[in-house]
């Protein structure tokens, strides 16, 4: 199509060629309608006229409309591209950051402005070591006298540190750990046999991701003398097949006896594949202590494993030792080892409890359960005769009282938990009065009457029914978080009359367990310990496809 012009269609010659006069020339209208003109004598092409000339054909409006879908589309995905780069970059920054100097006892960034908070070093110390580039060598002061026995909290709602620039929340720490869903890494998941449930972290999923888990128990060096860790091990596989994590294999461990260790260490260069190793659990389960441990086996093949002990993680029985990441460089093959901050549970007791009191939370030696009531040779006390345990109530320490509502003549609790914790049991009638009386004194923690004054009491009453499906055996355990268990028994042998007939018995057995707020009370399958486990003990019948999927466990 020939270009028109302005000028052209203001031209004269472009008239049709009539004899027009002055008068009658102000009433012509020109049909031609106005041309748009664009730099560079370019003209958009009108879509409604019929012709467009002899050139390529024009875009239709179907054309058109295409063509603005697909921009759009287009659009759409740099817009999700951009995204994607700027969470990256957001989550890059909750990654370990190397840059920024920390404590390699307890991962707290270093600084010198705030004498009482993690990561405090003096500042001539600090210039020193920076001037020397040894600051990845610098131990905090908190740290040091964490490892000299004091007992310093930094961590909300676990008592002692009263706060400042360095207070670190328990959703602080979690915040740490939330990049491990997105990255490939191989997640060792901690848990403590003596506090089980309290421990297992049953949302680990949210921090875990789909990454693979070699599940460890720790502490098994703690359990009742006699124990068949046979019996153990199909336990805790029944236990944490039911929750559907993708584990590789579980393995009883003890980092006090090495036990079980050198098989995680063998587990961990078999499955890494070249990502990076993250120790996680929740507060207090025994993390530290499990790296020092595995340092030290892996030391004897990995000469970094062996540089690696010379700088390792504090082991302190506060929980929220560990405030940071903490990177080691313990495999020679590639790949970091991470110490995470311990995830905070507000469910245990040691979320309650006055710092000087956590101790006496920690079992130091092997359990040994106390029973109640009492079978001796001459058999049981005379108020138990009749009718048991019924009516009675029994103190755990200040921090568990569980009521006796109903349960059967011969029926016998054991109490398996620290030592510390005495065990007292009084009539129901007379609970309350003891209780108020004796807190801070026989009934322990809290430890004092000042600290009994601020304490809150036992405001959670949980009401149980057990039901008693087969007498041989424990009918089940009751697991109060951060404090150990107690197993129910319905009827103890060696309390058992002659005349009872086991196969009739199907009763339920009912208790009032009462905690302070908000530690939780678990039911559960009773855990097979001493002796007396592995004789009641029944393995479960498993399914070809089971057996495929089942993972393996190792002590």
């Amino acid at each position: 199509m020939a270009l028109k012009t302005l000028s052209t269609l203001l031209s004269p010659l472009s008239l049709p060629h009539h004899h027009l006069s002055n008068s009658n020339l102000k009433f012509i209208k020109f049909s031609t309608r106005p041309t748009l003109i664009l730099c560079k004598s370019t003209v958009v092409p009108d879509t409604q006229s019929e012709s467009e000339g002899t050139g390529a054909a024009a875009p239709t409006r179907g054309d058109r409309f295409l063509e603005i879908q697909q921009a759009k589309e287009a659009a759409k995905i740099v817009i999700r591209e951009i995204k994607k780069t700027k969470r990256k970059k957001k989550e890059k920054v909750l990654k370990v950051n190397t840059a920024v100097s920390s404590c390699y006892g307890c991962g707290a960034p270093l600084q010198t402005s705030e004498s009482d908070a993690p990561g405090y070093v003096d500042l001539n110390t600090y210039e020193l070591k920076k001037k020397h580039h040894q600051l990845r060598t610098v131990l905090c002061g908190r740290c040091r006298l964490l490892s000299h026995g004091h007992m310093i909290t930094a961590v909300g709602g676990n008592g002692g540190y009263s706060g400042g620039k360095q207070f670190i929340s328990a959703d602080d720490l979690r915040e740490k750990l939330s990049h491990l869903r997105h990255e490939k890494a191989l997640i060792v998941k901690l848990v403590d046999v003596v506090d089980f449930n309290g421990s297992f972290l049953a949302r680990v999923r949210e921090l875990a991701g789909a990454n693979p888990i070699i599940f460890v128990v720790t502490k098994v060096d703690l359990l009742p003398k006699g124990t068949d860790l046979n019996c153990v091990g199909d336990w805790v596989v029944e236990a944490t097949t039911k929750k559907k994590l993708n584990v590789l294999s579980v393995h009883l461990t003890s980092s006090k006896s090495l036990a079980g260790i050198a098989g995680v260490a063998s587990e961990i260069q078999k499955e890494k594949k070249g990502r990076d190793v993250y120790i996680l659990g929740s507060a207090n389960v025994g993390k530290s202590a499990f790296i020092n441990a595995l340092l030290k086996t892996m030391a004897e093949r990995d000469p970094a494993a062996a540089m690696a002990q010379r700088y390792k993680p504090i082991q302190s029985a506060v929980p929220g030792t560990t405030l940071g990441p903490i990177q080691i460089d313990a495999f020679l093959s590639g790949g970091k080892l991470y110490d995470t901050p311990g995830v905070h549970l507000h469910h245990r007791q040691a979320a309650v409890v006055h710092a000087e009191d956590l101790p006496a939370l920690a079992p130091q030696n092997r359990l040994r359960g106390q029973s109640f009531p009492v079978a001796s040779e001459n058999g049981i006390a005379d108020e138990f005769i009749s009718n048991g345990l019924n009516g009675f109530s029994i103190f755990w320490g200040g921090l568990v009282r569980v009521d006796v509502l109903k349960v059967l003549p011969d029926t016998q609790l054991t109490f398996y938990g620290p030592k510390s914790l005495q065990i007292h049991i009084v009539p129901t009638v007379k609970a309350d009065e003891f209780y108020q009386k004796e807190l801070g004194v026989l009934l322990t923690p809290p430890t004092g009457k000042d600290r009994a004054q601020g304490w809150k009491g036992l405001e959670i009453e949980r009401l149980l029914k057990i039901k008693v499906e087969d007498a041989k055996r424990p009918a089940s355990d009751v697991a109060i978080s951060g404090l150990g268990w107690i197993t129910v028994e319905p009827i103890c042998r060696s309390l058992i009359k002659s005349n009872i007939n086991l196969e009739e018995i199907s009763e339920e057995l009912h208790l009032a367990i009462h905690v302070p707020r908000p530690v939780e009370v678990f039911v559960r399958s009773p855990m097979p310990v001493s002796k007396a486990g592995a004789e009641w003990y029944q393995y479960r019948e498993l399914t070809e496809k089971e057996q495929e999927v089942r993972p393996k466990w190792y002590c």
